[in-house]
Protein backbone atom coordinates (compact mmCIF):
# COMPACT_ATOMS: atom_id res chain seq x y z
CA UNK A 1 0.00 0.00 0.00
CA UNK A 2 1.71 3.49 -1.12
CA UNK A 3 1.82 6.31 1.37
CA UNK A 4 -1.21 7.92 -0.18
CA UNK A 5 -3.54 4.91 0.07
CA UNK A 6 -2.78 4.89 3.95
CA UNK A 7 -5.41 8.40 4.36
CA UNK A 8 -8.35 6.00 2.93
CA UNK A 9 -8.38 3.96 5.35
CA UNK A 10 -11.43 4.51 7.82
CA UNK A 11 -9.67 5.87 11.39
CA UNK A 12 -11.86 7.13 14.59
CA UNK A 13 -10.90 10.18 16.73
CA UNK A 14 -10.23 10.06 19.84
CA UNK A 15 -8.28 10.49 23.22
CA UNK A 16 -6.89 7.62 25.48
CA UNK A 17 -4.22 6.84 27.14
CA UNK A 18 -2.05 4.20 26.43
CA UNK A 19 1.72 2.66 27.60
CA UNK A 20 4.37 2.26 25.39
CA UNK A 21 8.21 0.70 25.59
CA UNK A 22 10.49 1.10 22.90
CA UNK A 23 12.02 -2.40 21.75
CA UNK A 24 14.78 -3.25 24.19
CA UNK A 25 13.99 -0.77 26.79
CA UNK A 26 12.29 -2.13 30.21
CA UNK A 27 11.16 1.96 30.24
CA UNK A 28 7.05 2.47 29.88
CA UNK A 29 6.33 5.60 27.76
CA UNK A 30 2.72 7.22 28.68
CA UNK A 31 1.42 8.27 25.20
CA UNK A 32 -2.18 10.02 24.38
CA UNK A 33 -3.95 7.88 21.40
CA UNK A 34 -5.38 10.73 19.33
CA UNK A 35 -7.17 8.64 16.21
CA UNK A 36 -6.89 4.81 15.87
CA UNK A 37 -7.50 2.17 12.50
CA UNK A 38 -6.75 -1.55 12.10
CA UNK A 39 -3.41 -0.82 10.93
CA UNK A 40 -2.00 2.04 13.29
CA UNK A 41 -2.31 5.05 14.97
CA UNK A 42 -1.15 8.75 16.05
CA UNK A 43 0.05 9.33 19.66
CA UNK A 44 1.50 12.39 21.01
CA UNK A 45 3.68 12.39 24.03
CA UNK A 46 7.40 13.19 25.38
CA UNK A 47 8.97 10.32 23.53
CA UNK A 48 12.33 10.51 21.12
CA UNK A 49 11.63 8.62 18.08
CA UNK A 50 12.58 7.94 14.93
CA UNK A 51 10.61 6.50 11.90
CA UNK A 52 11.41 2.71 11.45
CA UNK A 53 12.03 2.34 15.74
CA UNK A 54 10.86 -0.96 16.91
CA UNK A 55 7.88 -0.73 19.56
CA UNK A 56 4.98 -1.98 21.32
CA UNK A 57 2.11 -0.51 23.00
CA UNK A 58 -0.57 -1.69 25.40
CA UNK A 59 -3.86 -0.16 23.82
CA UNK A 60 -7.13 -0.44 26.32
CA UNK A 61 -8.48 -3.73 25.65
CA UNK A 62 -6.64 -5.02 22.72
CA UNK A 63 -3.87 -5.59 25.20
CA UNK A 64 0.15 -4.82 23.82
CA UNK A 65 0.98 -4.55 19.90
CA UNK A 66 4.22 -4.38 18.21
CA UNK A 67 4.78 -1.87 15.80
CA UNK A 68 7.05 0.44 14.36
CA UNK A 69 7.21 4.46 14.14
CA UNK A 70 5.80 4.97 10.64
CA UNK A 71 6.69 9.50 10.63
CA UNK A 72 7.15 11.45 13.44
CA UNK A 73 6.09 15.40 13.83
CA UNK A 74 7.16 17.64 17.07
CA UNK A 75 5.78 15.72 19.72
CA UNK A 76 2.69 13.52 17.27
CA UNK A 77 4.25 10.52 15.45
CA UNK A 78 2.39 7.37 13.46
CA UNK A 79 2.74 3.79 14.61
CA UNK A 80 2.23 1.23 12.02
CA UNK A 81 1.43 -2.21 13.49
CA UNK A 82 2.58 -5.59 12.98
CA UNK A 83 -0.96 -7.43 12.99
CA UNK A 84 -4.37 -5.33 12.18
CA UNK A 85 -6.41 -4.40 15.28
CA UNK A 86 -10.52 -4.39 15.68
CA UNK A 87 -10.63 -0.40 16.58
CA UNK A 88 -14.23 -1.14 17.84
CA UNK A 89 -13.05 -2.73 20.96
CA UNK A 90 -10.80 0.18 22.44
CA UNK A 91 -14.48 1.95 22.77
CA UNK A 92 -15.48 -0.84 24.64
CA UNK A 93 -16.08 -0.96 28.44
CA UNK A 94 -13.72 -3.35 30.05
CA UNK A 95 -10.69 -3.69 30.46
CA UNK A 96 -7.89 -3.60 33.49
CA UNK A 97 -8.40 -0.37 35.98
CA UNK A 98 -4.72 0.55 34.73
CA UNK A 99 -6.02 0.79 30.92
CA UNK A 100 -9.52 2.74 31.96
CA UNK A 101 -8.15 5.47 30.82
CA UNK A 102 -10.27 6.48 28.21
CA UNK A 103 -11.29 10.58 27.87
CA UNK A 104 -13.27 11.20 24.64
CA UNK A 105 -14.18 9.32 22.09
CA UNK A 106 -16.10 10.17 18.89
CA UNK A 107 -15.72 9.55 15.59
CA UNK A 108 -14.40 11.84 13.14
CA UNK A 109 -17.43 12.66 11.47
CA UNK A 110 -18.80 14.29 14.68
CA UNK A 111 -16.20 16.79 15.25
CA UNK A 112 -17.80 19.44 13.26
CA UNK A 113 -21.24 20.42 14.50
CA UNK A 114 -22.96 23.47 12.50
CA UNK A 115 -23.16 26.73 14.46
CA UNK A 116 -26.78 28.24 15.28
CA UNK A 117 -28.46 30.35 12.99
CA UNK A 118 -27.96 33.81 12.62
CA UNK A 119 -32.05 34.47 13.10
CA UNK A 120 -31.62 32.31 16.01
CA UNK A 121 -29.60 34.39 18.00
CA UNK A 122 -30.45 37.06 20.43
CA UNK A 123 -28.45 40.60 21.06
CA UNK A 124 -27.61 40.65 25.14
Amino acid sequence: MGEGENRQIARDSLFVMARMRLKGSPNEHRVRVRNLSQGGLMAEGPVSVVPGLPLEIDIRNVGWVDGSVAWVQESRFGIAFSREIDPHIVRAPGGSAETQDLILSRPMAARITPGPAAQNLRKV
